[in-house]
C-alpha cells in the first residue's frame, strides 16, 4: 500500500481563474524518496502543502488524496503531527520558542509525551544531529543552517512516518547544504522514513532520489527515476533541462544518448575515460578581472560593527571597493557577516569604527532620504517584508513611478500576471521576482541584493541574471550576496569570499572557484583532474568538444 495515493487532485486558490494544481495523480510508496522538481510557481509547494491538512491553503479542492488508505481529512491533528512532519522554507517561520532544547521539546509537550520518554526522544535527536554543542543556547544566537537543521531534529524528534520538506537547503551555504542533505539521506536509509523534497539545488539531492517528479503548470509531466527523468527533458528539449546536475548537462551537450553521470564522481570517471591520456587543450582564455582601483561606486574601509556593546564583533576591519558597473558577489557561510555589511551600507546599522563612501561621498553627508532616492536600493533576503498591501499592484504604486515605469519594469521581472495577486498567495521565487520589481523602480544607481535567487527556478536565473546584466551595461553597480555557487560563477564579474567579518579574498568565478575545493560549482571539481579553472557546464562542454575536433 502507498503511503500517499493522490488521484486527480485540482486546487484553486480564491479568486483565481487559473487551477494551481490541475489533476495531478501520484503515489508516493513507503520508505520512498521522491524529489519533486519545476518552475516557481508551478505548484509544488500547494501539492506538499496539501499532503498536511493543518498546513493546507484556503481554496476549492476536487479530487482525493489518502494517507495509508484512509481520506487524507479523516486524520486527527494528533495522527497528523505525529505520522506527518513537514519542514519549511524559512526556517523562521517554524520555530517557535526561545532556547534550542525548548524548540526540541515543544511538539513532544503539546502532545502530551510522557516526560522521560521525551527526555529519551529529545537526547537522541541531539546527538544524531550533532546539537549538543549549542543544546542550551538562544535560538536567536543561531546561524541560518543552525535553525534550519533545528527544525528538522525538532520535526524528526516526533518520530514521524513522512517528511516533507519544502526547499530546505534554500537559504543555507553550500556546506551547510551538503551536510543538511547528507542527514536527509542518512534518515531515509537508516530510519526508513518516507521523504518528499522540493529543492531548486538538485546536484547533491537529484542522484539520491528513488524517484523524480517534474510539475509544469500545475500538471506531473515526467515521473521516473533520476536518469529516466534527465534523458525524457533532455529529449523534449524541456528549458527544465537547465536544472539537473552538471554532469547530467555537460554529459548530454556532448552526447546524444547513453547513460550520463549523475553525481561528480561518475562525472570525473566519464572524463578520466573520454580523455585517458589528458586534454590537449585543458583552458579557456579566462576574463580579466575589473580594476578595483578604478572609479569606485562602493568603498569600506577598516570596518568594525556589533549590535550589542558587549558582543562580539560582527565585522571585523572589512575593507571592500567595489568599480562602478559591476556585478560583485560576495559568498562565504552562515553568520560570517555578509548581510550585516549590506544593512551597514545602507545604515540600518552603525559602524563603531571605519568609513563608507557610497558612489563617491561618504555615507555620512547624505541627508535625510537622499540615498534612497534615486542613488541606493536593497532587496533583504526576506522580501515578504517589502509587502504591505493587498496585491502586487498596489505594491509596486505605492513606489511613486509613472504607468509606463511600472509596467515595463513588471514585465521585466516577468510578473506582470501577478499584479493583481496578492504578495501572501506568491510562491517564494514569484515573491522574490515581485520585490526585485518594487527596489528597481526606485532606478538606483546601486543596487544591494541579500540572496536573491533564494527560490527561483533555473529558467528565470537565466532571465534574471540577463536583467542584471543589463543594468550594468546602463551603469548601475550590483553587490550581491548569495550562496549560489553556481550563479556566482557563471554570471558575476568579481566575486569575494567572506571569513570572520572580514572580505578575505576577491577574483574573478574562474580563478576563485578553480582553486577552491568546497567553495567551488560541481563542475570544477568534476573536471579540475582534465581542465584548467573550468567552472561551468558550459565552459566544460565547449573544451570537451576543441578536444574531439582536434582528435578527428
Amino acid at each position: 500500500m502507498a503511503h500517499f495515493h493522490i488521484e486527480n487532485l485540482t486546487f484553486s486558490y480564491p479568486g483565481s481563474a487559473v487551477p494551481t494544481l490541475d489533476g495531478v495523480s501520484l503515489d508516493i510508496e513507503k520508505g520512498e524518496f521522491l524529489l519533486l522538481c519545476g518552475r516557481s510557481g508551478s505548484g509544488k509547494t500547494t501539492l506538499l502543502r496539501q499532503l498536511k491538512p493543518a498546513l493546507a491553503p484556503y481554496g476549492k479542492r476536487q479530487g482525493e488524496i489518502f494517507f495509508d488508505g484512509k481520506p487524507i481529512g479523516e486524520l486527527t491533528s494528533r495522527e497528523q503531527a505525529e505520522k506527518i512532519g513537514f519542514v519549511m522554507q524559512d526556517p523562521q517561520e517554524q520555530i517557535v520558542t526561545d532556547k534550542v532544547w525548548h524548540e526540541l521539546a515543544f511538539g513532544l509537550e503539546n502532545l502530551g509525551c510522557d516526560p522521560a520518554v521525551m527526555r529519551l526522544r529529545v537526547a537522541e535527536m541531539a546527538s544524531f544531529f550533532g546539537i549538543q554543542d549549542w543544546f542550551h543556547r538562544e535560538v536567536a544566537e543561531l546561524s541560518g543552517g543552525q535553525k534550519q537543521l533545528l527544525n528538522l531534529a525538532s520535526v524528526m524528534a516526533m518520530q514521524p512516518e513522512v517528511l516533507i520538506l519544502d526547499e530546505p537547503t534554500s537559504q543555507l551555504d553550500p556546506i551547510s547544504a551538503g551536510d543538511f542533505l547528507n542527514t536527509l539521506k542518512k534518515i531515509n536509509r537508516e530510519l526508513g522514513t518516507t521523504i518528499v523534497i522540493t529543492e531548486h539545488r538538485t546536484e547533491d539531492i537529484f542522484p539520491a532520489a528513488d524517484r523524480v517528479a517534474v510539475m509544469e503548470a500545475g500538471r506531473l509531466t515526467f515521473l521516473g527515476s533520476p536518469r529516466e527523468v534527465g534523458l525524457a527533458l533532455r529529449r523534449s528539449e524541456s528549458p527544465l533541462f537547465s536544472a539537473l546536475p552538471a554532469p547530467v548537462r555537460v554529459y548530454y551537450a556532448v552526447n546524444k544518448e547513453g547513460r550520463c553521470p549523475l553525481t561528480v564522481r561518475e562525472g570525473r570517471a566519464w572524463l578520466s575515460e573520454e580523455f585517458p591520456q589528458g586534454a590537449k587543450e585543458n583552458a579557456l582564455t579566462e576574463p580579466a578581472c575589473r580594476e578595483p582601483d578604478g572609479e569606485a561606486a562602493l568603498v569600506i574601509k577598516e570596518c568594525w560593527l556589533r549590535y550589542t556593546r558587549t558582543g562580539p564583533d560582527v565585522l571585523r576591519g572589512l575593507s571592500m571597493r567595489v568599480p562602478r558597473g559591476s556585478l560583485f558577489a560576495i559568498l562565504g557561510g552562515n553568520g560570517t557577516g555578509k548581510s550585516t555589511a549590506l544593512r551597514a551600507v545602507c545604515g540600518s546599522v552603525k559602524a563603531y569604527r571605519g568609513s563608507i563612501e557610497i558612489l563617491g561621498k561618504r555615507q555620512r553627508d547624505y541627508r535625510p532620504g537622499e540615498l534612497f532616492n534615486g542613488c541606493l536600493s536593497m532587496l533583504p533576503q526576506d522580501p515578504r517584508s517589502l509587502f504591505v498591501k493587498e496585491t502586487v499592484l498596489e505594491d509596486l504604486q505605492e513606489m511613486g513611478a509613472d504607468q509606463t515605469a511600472l509596467e515595463e519594469t513588471a514585465a521585466r521581472c516577468r510578473i506582470t500576471e501577478l499584479l493583481l495577486a496578492n504578495p501572501a498567495d506568491l510562491s517564494g521565487g514569484e515573491l522574490q521576482r515581485a520585490a526585485l520589481a518594487k527596489v528597481l523602480l526606485r532606478k538606483p544607481k546601486l543596487l544591494l541584493l541579500d540572496e536573491p535567487t533564494k527560490g527561483m527556478d533555473s529558467i528565470f536565473k537565466a532571465e534574471f541574471a540577463a536583467i542584471l546584466g543589463s543594468l550594468c551595461r546602463e551603469g548601475v553597480t550590483v553587490v550581491m550576496v548569495s550562496h549560489d555557487v553556481e550563479f556566482c560563477a557563471e554570471y558575476a564579474g568579481i566575486v569575494g569570499l567572506f571569513f570572520d567579518g572580514q572580505l578575505i579574498t576577491t577574483g574573478t568565478p574562474q580563478t576563485l572557484f578553480g582553486s577552491n575545493s568546497f567553495y567551488t560549482t560541481a563542475v570544477s571539481r568534476m573536471s579540475r583532474h582534465v581542465f584548467r579553472n573550468v567552472v561551468t557546464a558550459e565552459q566544460a562542454a565547449a573544451l570537451i568538444k576543441r578536444n574531439r575536433e582536434e582528435a578527428l
